[in-house]
């Protein structure tokens, strides 16, 4: 992630944003304001931009599937470890009781806090620009996740074809690898008893396996593939 949290620290609501209720609560006759409010508009507006990015690029994907995937990146641990990366939680104006009782490391209470900083973003810059904060943070990991979903969908659909046809068993081998260390290149075989049905490569033997998969799948003319 290449973000400079300092671009967005002077957003019109930022200290609100920051703001814990237990630290708005200490300060109440100061008027301070908790990130509560806040919060709950930016949840939405991340959840917004995630669904449209999730449904232009991932056209294969059904609902469910998108509902999952994005359950998966838009929850309170991903959320937590991106602010920390930004160090929104070095940021954050907590109650002493709060960061007495360790406040300033609950992913919970750092997950909340992101949501309304991106609410911040999008009432002060617009949408475009919670847009870019939002996919600076999130993208790789969408990709990430994705990939991962696709190995274990690939595998298990094979897998549950082959089940309702033949009680011979499935294995994959890794045939080759190519490249330096940090460009590696693996090739897959899936084989079904002693019979070859699919080959794939990838940067990662899991990867290369599910492509080995998809290619079995596609040489089956399994419906959808």
């Amino acid at each position: 992630m290449d973000m400079d949290i300092k671009k967005y620290l002077n957003c019109k609501d930022i200290d609100t944003a920051l703001t814990h209720s237990s630290y708005a609560n200490e300060n109440k006759k100061e008027g301070v304001e908790c990130n509560e409010r806040i919060e709950f508009l930016g949840d939405a507006v991340l959840g917004l931009i995630t669904a449209e990015y999730l449904y232009k690029n991932y056209p294969d994907l059904p609902e469910g599937k998108l509902s999952k995937l994005r359950a998966s990146v838009v929850c309170e641990d991903m959320l937590a470890k991106k602010a920390r990366e930004l160090g929104i939680d070095k940021l954050l104006r907590l109650g002493k009781g709060e960061e007495s009782t360790g406040g300033r490391n609950r992913n919970s209470v750092i997950s909340d806090a992101v949501e309304a900083v991106i609410a911040c973003v999008y009432l002060d810059m617009g949408m475009e620009e919670a847009r870019s904060f939002v996919l600076s943070m999130l993208e790789d990991e969408i990709k990430e996740k994705y990939s991962t979903h696709q190995v274990v969908d690939y595998k298990t659909r094979l897998q549950e074809f082959l089940q309702q046809k033949s009680h011979e068993s499935i294995r994959y081998e890794i045939v080759s690898q190519s490249g330096p260390a940090h460009q590696r290149c693996f090739e897959a075989v899936v084989l079904h008893g002693e019979r070859i049905l699919g080959r794939g490569q990838g940067q990662s033997k899991k990867k290369a396996e599910q492509s080995a998969a998809m290619e079995a799948l596609k040489s089956l003319n399994v419906e959808g593939i």
